[in-house]
Formats: C-alpha cells, structure tokens, sequence
C-alpha cells in the first residue's frame, strides 16, 4: 500500500467512524421517541425510510476509497458495501449495549457515543484488501470481544460487590457476630438500620441459636414487669439477663442478653443451655471483612 492509498485509507476509516458516531445515536433517539409516542407499531415506516438512507449516506462514505476498496469501486457496489458494514456494525454496536447493560464501564456519555462508530470503521476496515490494515481491525475487534466479555464484566462484578459490601457496613455499629456454634451454619443473616440479625442451624436441622445485635432500648437490661407465666427471668451481676420461657410438656427457648459497648446482643437457642449460650456470647466480636465476605459467598445475607 502506497503512501496516498494509506492516507485514502485512513480519511476513509474516519469518515465511517465520524459518520456513524453521529449518525446511530441520532437513529437510536429517533426510534425511541416513534416507539413511545405510536408504539412498536409505528417503527416500521420509520425503518423503511431510515434504514435505505442510512445505507445511501454510508456509501458516500466509501467514495475516498474507491481506488483501495473493491466493494467502494461503483456506486452500485459501495451501496452494497454500506449494507454490509451497517449490518456487521449495528452487530457490535447490540453486543456493546449488551456489555453496558451488564455494567461494563464504558467510559462518560461523550466517549460511549465516540464508540458507537467505532464498530462501523472495524467492519469497514476487512473490507480494505490490506493484511496490516485487516490485522489491525482483527486485533480491535479482538481486544473488544476481550473486555465486554471478560475483563469488562468482571470489573462490573468487582465494582457490585464492593458496593454492596459498602452498603452493608453503613452500620457499622451493628456488625458484630459470634464464632459458629459446633455442628451449625449460617443459615440467615439480615442487616438492618437498627439490628443485625444471624440464625445458625445445625446441620442435621435438629438445632437452632439465634444471634441478635441491636441498640439498646433502656439503659440498662431488665426484666419484663409484670413477669409472665412460664417465664423466669434473672440479671446477674455484669448485667446479663437470662430470659427461659418454658413450653407446655416441656421444653424452653432461653435468650440471653449482653451490653456490649453502645450495642446490646442477644443470643437465644431452645437446644442449648445457658452457659453454652454465654459461651457463645463471650465470643462476641466484630465481624470481620472476611466474615462478611463468606455470608456474602454463602448468599445469605437478607
């Protein structure tokens, strides 16, 4: 390739590009104000005419390259070459509106409608009977089809998961967790404004301890007046407060309260006893990135 054929071939490649940029976000407006005044209905007209004049004003595009590209030779032929890359173009353009649907960033509002020709001048370019030019394209189209359908969503992917990490740490007060009860697993966990909750059941789904941290109501725990049938209830001396609430034929379901800080914590099991569940409560600690991660991996948090 000469000197003023690569010179042919580059005004041509950007005049596509410039073009098209212009031309489909314009088109895409189009349809969508015909869509939501007449319905799906009215686009068809609008496509009759649009479609052709697209491929009439692309052809004009392929005149600087009529000494280069075969396909831009005659009149007849570069309508038939502007079809080709309108089709192949609006193909990646989809595939591009498919990636940004799924979150991959593709740069500000200015940059996203830069890159709407970028496509049209990729198709147009294997279409110049030139292997460096046809490489160069194959090489674009490549790191394309590498970043909307890979690196791309897995940044998406990133960027979701520390936002959603971020919006469960807006309490951050609250976030504080026992080590796993021998036997259980996270089964549910819910961050809320005014209390994280944890359920662990046991594996064989015999067992059940339930974690609740929450900002205290009163100054200090107490028991409810006037007591309650089946109910015994007791505040030691560090202000714990064991609530048993026994069943008719038996059984209980006990919940033990702690102040921990600003925040109070209970820990509450109708399988364990009382000084399991205050063992599990001098575990209380913060919960770690870690820990949130793992009920994030677990997909149970609520």
């Amino acid at each position: 390739m000469t000197s003023d054929e690569g010179a042919q071939t580059a005004l041509h490649l950007l005049l596509v590009w410039a073009f098209m940029s212009v031309a489909m976000p314009g088109a895409g407006l189009t349809l969508l104000a015909t869509a939501w005044a007449g319905g799906y209905g009215a686009l068809v007209p609008v496509l009759a005419v649009g479609v052709p004049l697209l491929v009439a004003l692309l052809s004009i595009m392929g005149a600087p390259a009529k000494g280069v590209v075969p396909l831009c030779a005659s009149v007849p032929k570069r309508l038939g070459w502007a079809a080709l890359v309108l089709v192949l173009g609006t193909l990646g353009v989809l595939a591009g509106l498919a990636a940004y649907d799924d979150g991959v960033y593709l740069g500000s509002a200015g940059i996203r409608v830069a890159l709407t020709g970028a496509p049209y001048a990729v198709a147009a370019a294997f279409f110049v009977p030139n292997r460096r030019v046809r490489l160069g394209a194959t090489v674009v189209l490549a790191a394309a089809v590498a970043y909307g359908g890979f690196i791309g969503p897995d940044q998406a992917r990133q960027r979701r998961h520390t936002a959603e990490a971020a919006r469960y740490r807006e309490h951050q007060e609250l976030l504080y967790t026992i080590d796993t009860p021998p036997g259980m697993r996270v089964a549910r966990a819910d961050i809320g404004s005014v209390a994280f909750a944890v359920e662990y059941h046991s594996v064989r789904r015999d067992g059940y301890v339930g974690l609740s941290v929450r900002m205290p109501l009163d100054p200090r725990p107490s028991c409810p007046t006037p007591p309650e049938k089946d109910v015994t209830c007791a505040v030691s001396e560090r202000g714990d407060m064991s609530l048993v609430r026994t069943f008719p034929g038996g059984g209980h379901h006990i919940a033990l309260t702690r102040r921990h800080g600003a925040v109070e914590a209970e820990v509450s099991s109708q399988t364990l006893d009382e000084p399991a569940l205050r063992r599990l409560l001098d575990t209380l600690h913060p919960l770690s990135d870690a820990e949130l991660e793992g009920l994030m991996e677990e997909k149970v948090l609520g």
